[in-house]
């Protein structure tokens, strides 16, 4: 059964008791990886009994579908509003400079939540890989109506493709961050996201 189909199944006490382990396995993700998280820490940090975890999610694999679809909401609604309005260039500025600074509150660990999910399991667990990319497809869609706007205002030159161009804007960001994560500096992702954005710069009539 879809996870959304699922969640919207369920009473108010049902919905709070779900999501309470959804985001207690979220977290423990981001921290130690899937592979290092037992449903058995998921039900100690959510303080439910294994009765309580297995109604909800029969198996980890569903768990993890679930986590996949929380972490692609956190992620997305952190960039709120300015996600939203990337179509300008002083937008698009704007939003580099949260992403950075985000990482910098972070001390750059634990790279991209979504990405660190795709990169575990992309692999080994196909149905994790398609909800992993419809997540990017997302991100990717957001970043795109701030460009497509640009575009039909006529603020872009006709040859520039928004499509491409949030493409490669968010395949720069995900390299930025992993590097960001391994360097433990962001040095990096500012040097990808400023170049990609002088690209877009390059654009603008």
């Amino acid at each position: 059964m879809d996870v959304r189909v699922q969640e919207q199944r369920l009473t108010k006490k049902g919905k709070q008791t779900r999501d309470r382990i959804v985001a207690a396995a979220a977290d423990l993700m981001f921290e130690r990886g899937v592979a290092g998280t037992t449903v058995e820490d998921v039900q100690k940090l959510a303080k439910v009994s294994a009765s309580q975890l297995y109604h909800y999610f029969k198996e980890k694999r569903e768990l993890v579908l679930a986590v996949i679809v929380l972490q692609t909401e956190r992620v997305l609604q952190a960039q709120e509003p300015l996600l939203s309005h990337l179509d300008s260039m002083e937008a698009l500025r704007t939003w580099r400079d949260a992403i950075i600074q985000l990482q910098i509150e972070r001390k750059c660990q634990g790279g991209c939540p979504i990405g660190s999910l795709g990169s575990e399991l992309a692999d080994t667990e196909p149905t994790a890989r398609i909800e992993v990319a419809a997540g990017f497809l997302e991100w990717e869609q957001a970043i795109g109506r701030g460009l497509k706007a640009m575009h039909e205002r006529g603020e872009l030159r006709a040859e520039a493709d928004p499509n491409a161009l949030a493409l490669a804007l968010l395949t720069t960001l995900q390299g930025g961050l992993l590097l960001t994560q391994v360097r433990k500096d962001t040095l990096a992702l500012e040097v990808g996201l400023d170049s990609i954005l002088a690209h877009i710069q390059s654009f603008v009539v």
